[in-house]
C-alpha cells in the first residue's frame, strides 16, 4: 500500500537504513532520509553510502540529531511525510556496557522524538526496527514472536524493547499504526566496522588474531542484509489494524486488540554456528583465521534462531540468501571498496 509524499528513512546513511532507502527509490518512492552521521564508526564510511543515495533525484537528506527535540519537530513539520522507516540507532551490545547514556539518548529519547513526529503528522504506518536480542534469556527455540521476551541480557536488548512498549502505547492513543521488526543477526556489503564479519575480514586480510566469543560454541542466525530489506518493504506496505482476534485474558504479545500494531521477526531460520560462519569466511578470503578463544562477553545470548512463520504467514517474507552466498557477496564488497 502506497500513498502520501515521501517515506521518512532514519538511520538513512547507517548499514540498513542506506539498503533500505536504496530500495525505496527504485521502486519510485521519494525518500527523505535523516541522519547525523555520528562518529560511532568511521564517518567516511557512511559519507560514502550517503553520497550514493544523493545521486537520487527523489532523495533529500536531513542531518538531525533523533536526541535533538526541537530538531526532530522541524523535521516533521517541514516535510511532507506519509510513512516512516525507523532504522536510526544506537546499535552494539557490548558498546552498551562501555556508553549506557548514549542508548537512552538515541533509542529512547530519539525514539520518543519519532513517536511524536509521527503523532504530529499523523502518518499512515510507522515501521521500526527492533531487535533478535529482546528474546534474551528465552531458552525455547526457536524464538517467536509469540512468545514473551521480557527478560533481556543488555541494555540496548532493554531499549529495543522498551520501543516495542512505547509504540504500542502511541498506536493506541494517537491510532497511527505501528509494526516492530525484529532483526537477526544482519550482514552484508556495506556493513558496520563493529560487525563480526567485517572485524573478522579485516584482522584477516592484515594477518592479525581473531576474536572468538563463547570459545566458538555459539550460533546465530545469520539473515543477509537484501533478505532483511525485503522484509522492511513487505512490512511497510502491510499496514497493520487491530487484532479481532486477541484475547486480553491471553494476550498475543506480537499483535493487539486495541491498537494497530504488529512484532515481526526478520531472520533466515538457519542455525549456523560461529566457527562454520568462519569457516566460509575463510574460503571467501582465501585466508586461514588465527583464532583467539574468549568467553562469552556479558549481555550476549548464546544462540539464536527466528521463527518466521508469521512474517512468511502475514508479509509473504521468504529469505533467499544462503550465507555462503551472502558472505561471498560481502567479500566482494570489501575487497572493492577497500581495494584489498
Amino acid at each position: 500500500m502506497r500513498g502520501g509524499v515521501a517515506v521518512l528513512v532514519t538511520g538513512s546513511a547507517g548499514f540498513i537504513g542506506f539498503h533500505t532507502a536504496q530500495a525505496l527509490l527504485a521502486r519510485g518512492e521519494t525518500v527523505i532520509g535523516l541522519d547525523t552521521l555520528t562518529p560511532y564508526y568511521d564517518p567516511t564510511l557512511k559519507a560514502a553510502r550517503l553520497a550514493l543515495l544523493q545521486n537520487s533525484s527523489n532523495y533529500t537528506h536531513l542531518r538531525t540529531d533523533l536526541a535533538d527535540r526541537t530538531a526532530m519537530e522541524r523535521a516533521f513539520a517541514g516535510n511532507d511525510i506519509s510513512r516512516v522507516v525507523h532504522l536510526a540507532a544506537q546499535a552494539g551490545v557490548r558498546y552498551s556496557l562501555e556508553q549506557p547514556h548514549s542508548y537512552a539518548d538515541a533509542n529512547l529519547v530519539g525514539f520518543l522524538n519519532v513517536l511524536e513526529g509521527a503523532r504530529a503528522k499523523r502518518v499512515e504506518h510507522l515501521v521500526f526496527a527492533s531487535t533478535s536480542s529482546v528474546y534474551g534469556a528465552n531458552g525455547k527455540m526457536p524464538f517467536a514472536v509469540e512468545d514473551s521476551a521480557e527478560h533481556p541480557l543488555s541494555l540496548y536488548a532493554a531499549t529495543k524493547k522498551a520501543n516495542e512498549a512505547m509504540a504500542h502505547s502511541y498506536a493506541h492513543l494517537f491510532g497511527f499504526a505501528a509494526t516492530g521488526l525484529r532483526f537477526f543477526t544482519v550482514y552484508g556489503p556495506w556493513g558496520r566496522p563493529d560487525m563480526a564479519l567485517f572485524k573478522f575480514a579485516d584482522a584477516m586480510l592484515k594477518g592479525e588474531p581473531i576474536d572468538v566469543y563463547g570459545q566458538g560454541k555459539m550460533s546465530r542466525d545469520f539473515t543477509y542484509v537484501g533478505d532483511i530489506v525485503s522484509g522492511i518493504l513487505a512490512a511497510l506496505d502491510r499496514v497493520p489494524a487491530r487484532d479481532a482476534e486477541w484475547n486480553a485474558q491471553a494476550p498475543n504479545p506480537a499483535s493487539s486488540g486495541v491498537a494497530p500494531y504488529r512484532i515481526y521477526n526478520l531472520g533466515n531460520a538457519a542455525r549456523v554456528p560461529l566457527l562454520r560462519y568462519i569457516e566460509i569466511l575463510e574460503q571467501a578470503l582465501g585466508v586461514t583465521a588465527k583464532k583467539n578463544f574468549l568467553p562469552i562477553q556479558p549481555g550476549e545470548v548464546f544462540d539464536t534462531l527466528a521463527d518466521i512463520s508469521t512474517s512468511a504467514r502475514e508479509l509473504g517474507y521468504t529469505p533467499k540468501t544462503k550465507v555462503e552466498d551472502g558472505v561471498k557477496k560481502f567479500v566482494e564488497w570489501y575487497r572493492g571498496y577497500y581495494r584489498v
